[in-house]
């Protein structure tokens, strides 16, 4: 098994640019990516549907980057009256949209059989829909700007290879791929690129607590690094499409992983 690398520190790739990312409460991939953004030069508003550990989140980053930089407001992605809050806010804080990382995303453990209606529906309602949501939040705000902007949506390897009990979630991510694509197409003519990352195994202490020892080596042995990324590993392939590097990418799918079938 392999060692992560050491942290990389910010190179002003995102200096001035106003972004969002939804559920970045916390230390998963949306928090590691609010601070990436930071530390890129960026001015964020972070969105989860978990108030007090948004709040929580909010203090921790403004403390470290700067009250100015940092805005918080709770956000349900299925709930279209809180989305558009959201996108509001960014405008009103920082009287611009340049980026949007939509991170929000459900997932749970039932084989079909045993899945009930509300099972399915609310994992894609939060997943697929709510990525939708605010894709359609982004794009409808950028085009009438008329100064492009970059949307990051978070996918995942499970959108491409099948797994036992995942059915709503791979359903949901294959849809997040699709919708990616195109989004990109029709975004493209007004100059806003649309991509997604699709890591495979991203943990964090609150995601090793309910994963079993078992079933965590069975998921890094599929890894070819033989251990599972970092958030911020995973952060750094967002920054990287949110900034001028990817400027000729868009309706991409790139795996943050080696189990790209």
């Amino acid at each position: 098994m392999s060692t992560p690398p050491p942290y990389v520190p910010g190179h002003g790739l995102l200096a001035g640019r106003s972004a969002v990312v939804t559920a970045a409460a916390g230390a998963g991939i949306g928090g590691a990516t609010a601070r990436r953004l930071l530390e890129e030069g960026a001015r964020v508003v972070v969105s989860d549907a978990h108030a007090r550990r948004l709040k929580e989140s909010e203090a921790e980053l403004a403390a470290g980057f700067g009250a100015d930089r940092v805005a918080a407001l709770p956000c349900d992605v299925t709930d279209e009256a809180q989305v558009t809050a959201l996108f509001d806010l960014v405008e009103e804080r920082h009287g611009r949209l340049d980026i949007v990382v939509n991170n929000a995303g459900l997932g749970g453990t039932a084989d079909l059989v045993d899945m009930a209606d509300e099972q399915w529906s609310r994992v894609l309602d939060v997943t697929l829909n709510g990525t939708f949501r605010c894709t359609r939040a982004a794009l409808r705000r950028m085009k009438a700007a008329g100064a492009g902007g970059v949307v990051v949506n978070n996918a995942s390897v499970i959108g491409w290879r099948a797994q036992q009990g995942q059915a709503h979630y791979a359903a949901a991510k294959a849809g997040v791929m699709a919708l990616t694509r195109c989004a990109a197409l029709e975004a493209a003519e007004y100059g806003v690129r649309v991509n997604a990352v699709s890591p495979s195994l991203a943990m964090h202490p609150h995601l090793v607590k309910v994963t079993t020892p078992e079933l965590l080596q069975e998921l890094t042995a599929r890894e070819a690094f033989g251990r599972y990324a970092e958030p911020w590993e995973v952060a750094n392939v967002i920054v990287f499409l949110a900034s001028g590097y990817s400027s000729y990418l868009t309706g991409e799918v790139l795996s943050v992983s080696s189990q790209h079938p």
